[in-house]
């Protein structure tokens, strides 16, 4: 088993069109989830760890390319820390076009989102693919901190599995842009930390 886990999101994103983007190609850090990511690497490098892992989509590549550079470690992707794959069916639809588009599916993602019929990847299996790649890491390297950098809901939902919370109560505390989760081996496993970056206009740590 790991000895810590930090769940990373990654930071803001440029997206001016305010589009439902899920995996599609194109979308990376904007200046101000730079600035995040710079942020989040400072608070992980007081704290060390041993291993770094990240979804393959740009945007979560290049927060764990900051977190890497303050870690000195290698970056390793894993497609099991990708988006939920319910952001495959929205993308590049503007989120205040949703409900026009698909009727019903934002409240409904709002209201029970653990009870998503349309979805094209449940929340539970979104939960299990980051809770498998958690235990093989445990496996593979007991006792060790790991840093793995995905996306809000697979974080959240992963959060949730991990602590033994309700699925239902995803949108409840979710971690902000480049937020660091710290969590240690239970069972149930225990959050100890739940760090978000300086506000706009609060000086970054340089890294």
């Amino acid at each position: 088993m790991l000895g810590r886990l930090h769940l990373v999101r990654h930071g803001e994103v440029a997206n001016p069109a305010h589009l439902c983007y899920g995996d599609l190609p194109g979308f990376g850090l904007s200046p101000l989830g730079r600035r995040q990511a710079r942020s989040a690497a400072a608070h992980l490098a007081a704290r060390g760890a041993d291993l770094l892992l990240a979804s393959p989509l740009q945007r979560a590549v290049e927060t764990a390319e900051i977190l890497a550079r303050a870690l000195g470690l290698p970056v390793a992707l894993d497609e099991r820390l990708t988006e939920w794959r319910l952001g495959v069916r929205w993308r590049g639809v503007a989120w205040e076009s949703l409900p026009s588009a698909f009727p019903g599916e934002l409240e409904a993602y709002l209201e029970h989102p653990a009870d998503l019929p349309f979805a094209p990847e449940s929340l539970a299996a979104t939960a299990e693919r980051v809770g498998d790649l958690i235990e093989e890491l445990g496996r593979r390297h007991p006792g060790i901190a790991a840093v793995l950098v995905s996306h809000q809901d697979p974080l959240q939902a992963a959060r949730l599995l991990l602590t033994g919370g309700d699925p239902g109560a995803l949108h409840r505390g979710k971690p902000g842009h480049a937020a660091v989760l710290t969590l240690v081996p239970g069972p149930p496993w225990r959050e100890i930390s739940h760090w978000e970056p300086p506000l706009p206009g609060v000086r970054f740590p340089p890294v």
